[in-house]
């Protein structure tokens, strides 16, 4: 019966050593009132970004009277909340995406080596954390951070890597990337 409180107790001990690699960076901070009879009641809304830089990546939200109350939550919704995104060479993305959420839009292109994170505010953070090393990335909508950081993970959503296309597609990797290959390089193939 000592059983799953042993297993319980292993969890707990290994999962600071999973989240030991986590970055976290706080993204907005807002400070909100509340009118009640006597006046004003202050709290504050934080907004957090975490990921491994790995290729996970999430976000969160907290509310709470005092400021390390509302990232600590914040903190911990993201990391529930964490997504992965396929990246290639573990440096920029498979292909280009546009996302958008609400009133944010935005639009991020893989980019070659030595570019840099080419990307504002609330979408670098997504971004660095995610690992990113190469992006140029742009947001035409909004500047609200929560709907860019929405619309940011509605595009990293819909990537995909050749390996996840040619298992839907029944195919080996190799077909797809050479079919890209062999399209971009033969003028014939356009003709038609």
């Amino acid at each position: 019966m000592a059983r799953p409180n042993e297993e319980r107790r292993d969890r707990r001990s290994r999962e600071p050593e999973e989240q030991s690699d986590i970055v976290e960076k706080l993204v907005h901070i807002n400070r909100v009132a509340a009118t009640v009879k006597g006046g004003r009641r202050f709290s504050f809304a934080a907004l957090m970004v975490v990921g491994d830089q790995k290729g996970r990546v999430g976000f969160g939200h907290g509310k709470a009277r005092e400021v390390p109350e509302a990232i600590r939550k914040a903190t911990e919704e993201a990391k529930k909340a964490m997504i992965r995104v396929p990246l290639r060479e573990s440096r920029t993305l498979h292909h280009d995406g546009a996302g958008r959420w609400g009133a944010g839009k935005v639009m991020m292109r893989a980019a070659p080596p030595g570019t840099g994170v080419i990307a504002g505010g609330p979408m670098r953070a997504v971004l660095e954390t995610l690992g990113v090393q190469d992006v140029v990335a742009k947001s035409t909508g909004s500047s609200n951070p929560y709907n860019m950081v929405r619309a940011t993970f509605e595009a990293l959503k819909v990537q995909s890597s050749p390996r996840q296309v040619a298992n839907k597609r029944g195919k080996k990797v190799g077909d797809i990337i050479g079919r890209r290959n062999d399209g971009a390089s033969a003028p014939d193939a356009i003709e038609g």
